[in-house]
């Protein structure tokens, strides 16, 4: 039987912006060659895996080549696919059974809130092959639970013209680096890229792992708790955070753009 699979523009308002993510909902589980093939083939930042529980569903991520632990961008994704598709009615919480633990959102017309960990880096020198590879001067620089670095330099401008090494950072023993600045577009508090080659992915258009891991920081240096963020990849996303103790509120809208089946 024909196995349908759903790709979504997560953090977009509109097509073919923001973050792809494709969503099987499978009726019966399948074995991880499979679903990683799936997400090969696929060949987008994240192939999101659902299957129905009494309580909710669980839910896995994968990229091109591995397993992730933690992805903002499919979670959403997910989310806007059950509640478009009737599988849960707008008044219902999505609740996912995750590698991170329970995940949970909620409908806010036209945005979806996502309740997440907070993943908060700490203060370490990276490798200076990390810092050749991005070609910048770094102002800070740490490291999460994920395994991501953060680096904070000197500008957006600087920023939006990063050229990163890609073949370098795939050698470095990493998730991913996240790359931020103070943010001088107007509406804006904070801007990022991602890059994470070592994954499969040489540059994710919109992360919301990433932020995760963002707004605790920018919360010690600006002293708040609500940001709006931009992530200036060439398809681009907004963000809005929220910090609410050792969680993070991540919030995005979401288009459903393609329907289809896999064959096989």
């Amino acid at each position: 039987m024909p196995q349908s699979i759903i790709q979504v523009d997560a953090f977009a308002d509109k097509p073919f912006a923001g973050n792809p993510a494709a969503v099987c909902i499978l009726e019966e589980l399948r074995d991880d060659v499979w679903m990683q093939h799936v997400a090969r083939e696929m060949n987008l930042s994240e192939t999101d895996f659902l299957i129905k529980q009494p309580e909710g569903y669980d839910l896995r991520w994968f990229t091109p080549t591995v397993e992730v632990d933690l992805c903002g961008h499919a979670t959403l994704a997910a989310a806007q696919v059950l509640w478009e598709d009737g599988r849960l009615g707008h008044d219902q919480e999505a609740r996912f059974f995750t590698r991170s633990g329970v995940l949970t959102c909620r409908w806010r017309d036209p945005w979806i809130d996502m309740n997440f960990p907070a993943e908060p880096e700490r203060h370490e020198t990276p490798p200076p092959e990390l810092i050749t590879a991005l070609g910048v001067a770094p102002l800070y620089t740490g490291k999460n639970r994920l395994n991501d670095w953060l680096v904070e330099i000197e500008s957006e401008t600087v920023l939006r013209k990063l050229r990163p090494d890609f073949t370098a950072l795939r050698s470095l023993p990493l998730r991913g680096v996240m790359v931020t600045a103070r943010s001088i577009t107007k509406g804006f508090d904070f801007i990022s890229r991602f890059f994470a080659p070592a994954v499969g992915i040489d540059e994710d258009p919109v992360t919301g792992s990433a932020h995760c891991c963002l707004g605790p920081y920018w919360q010690k240096k600006l002293k708040r708790y609500t940001f709006y963020a931009w992530q200036a990849s060439a398809r681009g996303g907004e963000v809005h955070v929220r910090i609410a103790a050792d969680r993070v509120v991540l919030s995005g809208r979401a288009v459903i753009v393609m329907r289809g089946a896999i064959l096989i």
